[in-house]
């Protein structure tokens, strides 16, 4: 399996060129009220109504992964926070992430956007979160596009 190295850039996530697999973190209570993920669920509202669901059937733990497929797009949504009140984990980050990678090679995925997981109100350390993606990176035939920071994409 040929690695690829992890691309750090800039961009609208949801507004980006070919791209049609993304993630990003949640946490175990089903809800999606910060960062990012408000705008995830705005697109998707289906995929709320059904994680929320998930969760409250089954509270995930911390590192698993849930898929969302509509049309032609997949979301992955890592379970890296137990609520909101708690901030996000590395080592759940780290396994959410390789179960990503995993799911998405065997989906015949190649690319997967994703945002500065755990930054913000998650309160993980953006450093360390850069560390365990460049090092997926070059150990998955998986290309992670991290959108480090938000340039709106222009109107058409």
């Amino acid at each position: 399996m040929p690695s690829v190295p992890t691309i750090f850039t800039k961009g609208d996530i949801l507004h980006t060129e070919g791209v049609r697999a993304y993630a990003h973190g949640c946490n175990c209570a089903g809800t999606m009220d910060a960062g990012v993920s408000v705008a995830f669920k705005k697109r998707w509202p289906r995929m709320l109504e059904a994680y929320a669901q998930r969760c409250a059937e089954r509270r995930p733990a911390l590192g698993e992964v849930f898929t969302w497929s509509e049309g032609t797009d997949t979301v992955y949504c890592l379970a890296i926070q137990e609520s909101e009140a708690k901030k996000a984990t590395l080592p759940a980050l780290s396994r959410s992430l390789k179960t990503m990678v995993e799911l998405a090679a065997k989906a015949g995925i190649d690319t997967i956007a994703l945002p500065r997981l755990g930054a913000g109100s998650a309160g993980l350390d953006g450093p360390r979160v850069k560390r365990v993606l460049a090092e997926l990176g070059a150990d998955t035939s998986v290309t992670l596009l991290v959108f480090e920071q938000f340039v709106r994409a222009r109107s058409a």
